[in-house]
């Protein structure tokens, strides 16, 4: 599945309050196993698997990145 695809498929998801199990429901719904939320630590190490979930300070996801 491509970022573009990843991308369509968590759309609904976007204004939905950041809760730990929706990194679960994203690796469900992906197949990527590596997503990590706002306070995960991450590496700089590119990794084109990775989903990152950004999240605003009302603690709403905002967006999703890669690598």
């Amino acid at each position: 599945m491509t970022n573009e695809q990843v991308q369509q498929r968590l759309r609904h998801l976007v204004g939905s309050r950041y809760v730990a199990s929706v990194k679960r429901y994203i690796t469900e719904l992906t197949e990527r196993m590596q997503v990590f939320g706002p306070r995960d630590l991450v590496s700089r190490e590119w990794n084109r698997e990775r989903i990152v979930i950004g999240v605003n300070e009302a603690g709403n996801i905002e967006s999703f990145n890669f690598g």
